[in-house]
């Protein structure tokens, strides 16, 4: 029999996702799966939609917004399947984008999670920011993704499509081994949301397990369904948690000097945003400061075994992505040498 898969859907106030891509999900080209809504306290009637429409399909009603991380960790806690699959309520699948990452998956027992390529559900030929071809990170905790590198968003002329070990998956959608999940303890509940796929993925990489991306698996993202970008307070949680992310995984020979540098280069993205007459943004730089220094005690005992903390993970690059991109002026993955 082939493998149970638990495709979960975390779903706040969207019904509208949910009535539009639901329907591809039930159409999915694999004979072992079940879809599962866990609902975060929506205020809309997306709940009272799925009773009517999908009586077949399992929701989870939550009594308040237990965010991304806590919402996944209460939704997974009692499932028996082989594999999770986390994918927002924004993506469209295709037919047969499920079996190409089971079949990877199958196919070495240390790897633990993989993503599909993710596409633009608008630009249908462009990555999508959340995630594109694979997801990777500088050494000082900025995130880049095969096809997208800041703001700038490559076309998708296949130049991405190898199969190749990554530094993390998007949390957009990836398949996690059931077993992976629960030995990582699940997402880490103080991030709330974003960036918490990419510390769990950095604490499986610390652990010795493979993170992939699988191209021949295509799904389309319409992304900030939630928290669209330039949103103030999507801004605060990505340099927070930037933070949070660091401090937690370095290893602590890097660490003190790495957040210095960090401090440094949040200090020239605040001055940017000054330079553009942002000025909520530039509150919620500040804001993610103080709030991290003012925990970075609480942040600093949950650092666990600091022998595991490997000082450059396969896919972190060992340089700034900061400078290269707005010194070098480099806009493409393909000239970081990764």
């Amino acid at each position: 029999m082939l493998p149970k898969v638990s495709i979960v859907i975390l779903n706040f106030n969207t019904q509208n996702f949910l009535e539009k891509f639901v329907p591809y999900l039930k159409k999915t080209n694999y004979e072992n799966f079940e879809i599962i809504v866990a609902d975060n306290a929506s205020t809309d009637n997306s709940v009272e939609f799925l009773y009517e429409n999908y009586p077949e399909i399992k929701v989870l009603v939550f009594d308040e917004n237990l965010g991304y991380a806590g919402g996944y960790n209460r939704a997974l806690q009692n499932l028996d399947s082989d594999y999770y699959v986390l994918i927002n309520s924004d993506v469209e699948v295709t037919l047969d984008w499920l079996e190409p990452l089971i079949f990877l998956a199958q196919s070495d027992k240390n790897i633990a999670a993989i993503q599909p390529k993710l596409l633009d559900y608008t630009s249908r030929n462009m990555f999508e920011y959340a995630g594109g071809s694979g997801g990777f990170i500088d050494k000082f905790g900025y995130p880049l993704c095969r096809g997208r590198w800041f703001n700038y968003i490559e076309n998708d002329t296949k130049q991405y499509n190898d199969v190749r070990e990554i530094f993390w998956a998007s949390g957009a959608c990836f398949l996690i081994r059931a077993e992976h999940w629960k030995l990582s303890g699940g997402l880490d509940e103080d991030f709330f949301a974003h960036m918490e796929e990419i510390d769990l993925c950095w604490r499986l990489k610390n652990l010795g397990y493979k993170i992939m991306v699988c191209p021949q698996s295509v799904v389309y993202h319409i992304g900030g369904g939630t928290l669209p970008v330039g949103n103030p307070h999507k801004t605060y949680l990505n340099f927070r948690n930037g933070l949070f992310l660091l401090c937690k995984n370095l290893n602590s020979k890097v660490l003190f000097s790495t957040l210095f540098i960090r401090f440094i280069l949040d200090g020239l993205a605040a001055f940017k945003f000054l330079t553009e007459f942002k000025f909520r943004e530039i509150a919620a730089v500040l804001r993610a400061h103080i709030i991290f220094y003012g925990k970075i005690n609480y942040w600093l005992k949950k650092r666990g075994n600091n022998g595991n903390k490997q000082i450059s993970p396969y896919g972190m690059y060992n340089k700034s992505i900061v400078f290269k991109f707005f010194v070098s002026g480099k806009r493409k993955f393909s000239q970081t040498n990764l």
